[in-house]
């Protein structure tokens, strides 16, 4: 396992990290099967995990909670706060009132006094960049959280919020998590280049796209992922966006064999190539995947592999660009872009 330093923070933390995202309901996990991921993850050499509050509701907290019980001081311990908790307007969004009250939530779920690394889920437009760094900044001084970062915000809002870092004389973020695999590079483009400038950690989500790259998914066989039972529609190939993804795949396979790789190597060796990247979240639902996935670790690509994938998906395209979480408003809404 590799490990790197996460932005400017000098905290040391590995390449792979473990996303709790599956534990509980949504992977249909137990305790007892979180415990294991948990455990073989810190023997594979993780020493971060990264959860949120709405992950099964609160479930995956308190599941990550249990199963770091006693080892907390090893572990760099993530979560995230600002997607809906429930139907109430006001348990949602980045505002002070919410912020403050959630963490407190996360901590009981979690079973700890603080977290490592809070993060804004979502870039929330309802809510003012001070208004939300003022309160991580007094979080952060009365000890309930180390660092503070943001989640697949749009580059232009992570600038906006180091400005407002600046002006207002308030700690800033110093990560982003964005979405990022071979067959969606679009943050190459923009937010990867930006949290190079403001020497931001990056770690990053979907770095084997959904499941498209874990090997589970080829031509000619029919699709029975998890994913793809909750998502249907991301993996109906009458869908000009799911063919392409299924070429590049194709494609992809070629190269990994050649190589001497597996497809997961490969995705996970790419995302972790990328010199603005820290670390790729993994997100396993069994300790068959998690293995699977360690394997890929010390991978390192050659720049004839990286040139090959280059020549399948060209740098900073997504082939499913319809399913970016990053997209601005005004691109959504057609009333924000007109008079």
């Amino acid at each position: 396992m590799q490990y790197r330093t996460l932005g400017r923070t000098g905290v040391q933390v590995s390449s792979l990290a473990l996303g709790a995202m599956n534990f509980g309901r949504i992977g249909r996990t137990t305790q007892d099967e979180a415990t294991a991921l948990v455990d073989a993850a810190l023997e594979g050499g993780v020493n971060l995990v990264d959860t949120a509050d709405m992950y099964g509701d609160g479930e995956s907290e308190e599941m990550v909670g249990k199963a770091i019980a006693g080892r907390r001081d090893d572990i760099v311990l993530a979560t995230k706060a600002g997607l809906p908790m429930g139907d109430e307007p006001n348990h949602r969004g980045s505002s002070r009132r919410w912020l403050v009250k959630e963490l407190d939530n996360s901590l009981r779920r979690l079973g700890v006094d603080h977290v490592d690394l809070y993060q804004i889920h979502r870039w929330d437009p309802e809510t003012a960049d001070e208004e939300t760094l003022s309160a991580l900044t007094d979080l952060q001084r009365a000890g309930k959280i180390r660092y503070f970062g943001s989640s697949t915000f749009p580059a232009h809002r992570v600038v906006q919020a180091q400005w407002a870092a600046r002006e207002h004389r308030l700690s800033r973020y110093v990560t982003e998590q964005p979405s990022y695999s071979i067959l969606q590079r679009g943050v190459e483009a923009h937010v990867l280049p930006v949290a190079e400038e403001y020497g931001l950690g990056v770690l990053v989500w979907s770095p084997l796209a959904s499941g498209w790259l874990s090997g589970a998914v080829r031509a000619g066989r029919d699709i029975t992922t998890s994913r793809s039972a909750v998502m249907p529609q991301r993996f109906d190939l009458s869908v000009p966006s799911n063919r392409a993804r299924l070429d590049a795949v194709e494609r992809l396979a070629a190269v990994a064999d050649e190589a001497g790789l597996t497809l997961i190597q490969l995705a996970l060796g790419f995302v972790t190539a990328h010199p603005a990247v820290t670390s790729a979240l993994v997100g396993p639902r069994t300790t068959d995947h998690l293995h699977a996935q360690l394997a890929a670790a010390d991978t390192v690509l050659s720049a004839d592999v990286l040139d090959a994938i280059d020549a399948i998906v060209a740098p900073g395209t997504d082939l499913a660009a319809h399913e970016k979480f990053d997209t601005p408003p005004a691109l959504l809404d057609p009333a924000l872009r007109r008079r």
